[in-house]
């Protein structure tokens, strides 16, 4: 399989305008985002794709690979269907680029349901072991089949504990997506779907059209960059990361 990755870099967030291109440490977020997954070294190209002169300029004149997107997209993975579409690829792996702490062994988990041929998209979960995470819209929650196919994601704690002296396990989505291409280019000509846009979740359009995403569980710790506070968090996460 010939499999790339590509960082999808919108510059104008909601939450924290212009996240990506605070500084962290030595360098932007985004690049960061770029460089640790070029590290992992298991993936033939490693793009941004940006909507952003600003961003496209930061990855070029370091070394790296950039796309300009031609069209305004709704949803990170919109804007890499433009991009690949003429691009030679089995799989694609989709990092959020506010999320810069890329490791290795999680993505090459992820990678690996792929030899299962039935696998169109798959993304990555862990266990919530902070409580006060699960009434916090920021952190995406994800139930399972027994085939570790997801169910659901919501800004919501799901499930719902409607008896309390029973005790639950809670599941936060990690944002890093890994789809077939053909998937991906079906994706991108299907409309939002209504939950997709009740919940601003864009896995939901592939429930919504009955294309099962398989979740691999992660024990590693993550970072991810969505509001102001969390770069304080994420300078002191640098001080012992290691790509591997």
């Amino acid at each position: 399989m010939k499999i790339i990755a590509m960082i999808p870099a919108r510059y104008a967030a909601t939450r924290f305008p212009f996240k990506l291109m605070k500084q962290l440490g030595t360098k932007t977020v985004i690049r960061h985002t770029y460089d640790n997954t070029v590290a992992t070294g298991l993936f033939a190209e490693v793009y941004v794709v940006t909507d952003s002169e600003l961003i496209f300029n930061e990855i070029v004149k370091n070394g790296g690979k950039a796309i300009m997107s031609v069209q305004q997209h709704e949803s990170g993975s919109d804007r890499i269907a433009e991009a690949v579409e003429n691009i030679d690829a089995d799989v694609v792996l989709n990092v959020q680029g506010d999320e810069p702490f890329v490791k290795k062994e999680p993505v090459n988990n992820l990678l690996k349901v792929f030899e299962d041929k039935q696998v169109q998209v798959a993304s990555v979960m862990k266990k919530i072991t902070n409580q006060s995470l699960l009434h916090n819209p920021n952190y995406v929650k994800v139930v399972t089949d027994k085939n570790k196919n997801a169910l659901y994601f919501s800004r919501s704690p799901i499930p719902y504990l409607r008896d309390e002296k029973l005790a639950a396990d809670y599941y936060e989505h990690i944002g890093v997506y890994a789809f077939q291409k053909k998937a991906l280019m079906r994706f991108a000509k299907w409309p939002a779907s209504k939950l997709e846009q009740y919940e601003k979740l864009e896995q939901l359009r592939y429930l919504e059209n009955g294309v099962a995403i398989r979740m691999v569980e992660t024990s590693e710790e993550t970072v991810k960059i969505d509001v102001p506070e969390d770069l304080a968090a994420a300078e002191k996460y640098l001080l012992n990361f290691k790509n591997f």
